[in-house]
C-alpha cells in the first residue's frame, strides 16, 4: 500500500514540475508572441492535465475511496513522514503552478484586447467618411457608411 501510493505522489510530483516548466515557457512564447509554439504548448499542458486527473483517480481507488489522511494513520511513522513531506511538495509546486496559470491567463487576456482595440481602430479607418456633397439634381447626395456588395433598383 504505501509504496503504491508513494509512486503515485512521486509520479504527480514529477509531472507537476512538468506543468510548470511548460507554463513558465508558454510565458516566455506569450511575451515574444509566438502563437504557433504557444498552441504546441497549449496540448502538451491539457495532456499532461490529463495524465495528472488519471495518477489522482488511480490512487484514489487504490485507496478503496478512503482519503489519503486516513491511511496515513495507519501506516510507521516513518512512512507517515515521506508521504506528508512529498504531499507538501506537491502543494507547493500545485500553487506555483496556479500563480503561473493565472499570469499566463492574464498576459493572454492583455493581448487579446490590445489586438482587438488594434483592429477595430484599422476597420474605423477604412470605412468610408460620411461626406455630405451635392450630387448632380442640386440636392444632398445618399451615402451609405457600410460597404455594399449588391445595388441595384426594384
Amino acid at each position: 500500500m504505501y509504496t503504491e501510493t508513494y509512486q503515485n505522489l512521486h509520479r504527480q510530483e514529477k509531472a507537476l514540475e512538468v506543468l510548470e516548466a511548460l507554463l513558465t515557457e508558454e510565458f516566455a512564447e506569450l511575451r515574444e508572441r509566438k502563437p504557433e509554439s504557444i498552441t504546441g504548448l497549449e496540448f502538451s499542458i491539457h495532456e499532461l492535465m490529463r495524465q495528472i486527473a488519471n495518477e489522482r483517480t488511480t490512487l484514489k481507488n487504490s485507496l478503496g475511496g478512503q482519503r489519503l489522511a486516513g491511511v496515513l494513520q495507519v501506516l510507521a511513522e516513518e512512512e507517515q513522514a515521506a508521504l506528508k513531506e512529498l504531499l507538501g511538495r506537491i502543494d507547493v509546486l500545485e500553487k506555483r503552478c496556479s500563480r503561473q496559470a493565472s499570469m499566463n491567463a492574464e498576459l493572454a487576456l492583455a493581448l487579446h484586447d490590445q489586438s482587438q482595440s488594434l483592429l477595430n481602430h484599422l476597420q474605423s479607418q477604412i470605412q468610408p467618411r460620411n461626406n455630405a456633397t451635392y450630387g448632380r439634381t442640386g440636392a444632398y447626395t445618399q451615402s451609405r457608411p457600410e460597404a455594399v456588395l449588391i445595388h441595384g433598383r426594384l
